[in-house]
């Protein structure tokens, strides 16, 4: 299981995010090809800033967070990508029929929080675990936001 470090899980809870960080999961990969991961599920009609525009896969992690949305307001928080499990290996997330954790959350402006929140494993911030043009792509924009 991870666990977010206490400075982490307070900044969460002081800008209202509704997520919780509840298992470390690996994730599948394409059928014959161990170390390529498999592609993303991705829902682009809630990505309206683009941030998964030619964006398919981020990078392989042996185990990467599934943020499990605590809030029942679908305008609070949004799920834009999911990760297909390795379900070779069992879990009690996979045992009750989950296939896919959430990969990837954003989370608009609202209230007085003027900013845009956006939730991603650090990983996918480095290229330690194997960079494809698809996270290059997931890097330009983010920073082109």
């Amino acid at each position: 299981q991870q666990r977010f470090g206490q400075y982490t899980r307070s900044l969460m809870k002081g800008l209202g995010v509704p997520v919780l960080n509840q298992y470390g999961l690996r994730p599948a990969t394409v059928r014959g090809q161990p170390d390529q991961i498999a592609p993303l599920t991705a829902f682009r009609d809630l990505d309206t800033l683009g941030l998964l525009r030619g964006v398919t896969t981020f990078n392989y992690h042996l185990h990467l967070p599934h943020y499990a949305v605590t809030s029942k307001d679908t305008k609070v928080i949004h799920v834009l990508s999911t990760q297909a499990i390795d379900l070779s290996r069992p879990h009690p997330f996979t045992e009750v029929g989950n296939k896919e954790f959430n990969s990837f959350l954003w989370m608009p402006p609202s209230g007085k929080r003027g900013g845009h929140i956006l939730l991603v494993d650090s990983t996918v911030f480095t290229t330690l675990f194997g960079g494809t043009d698809s996270l290059k792509q997931f890097w330009l924009n983010v920073a082109g936001m």
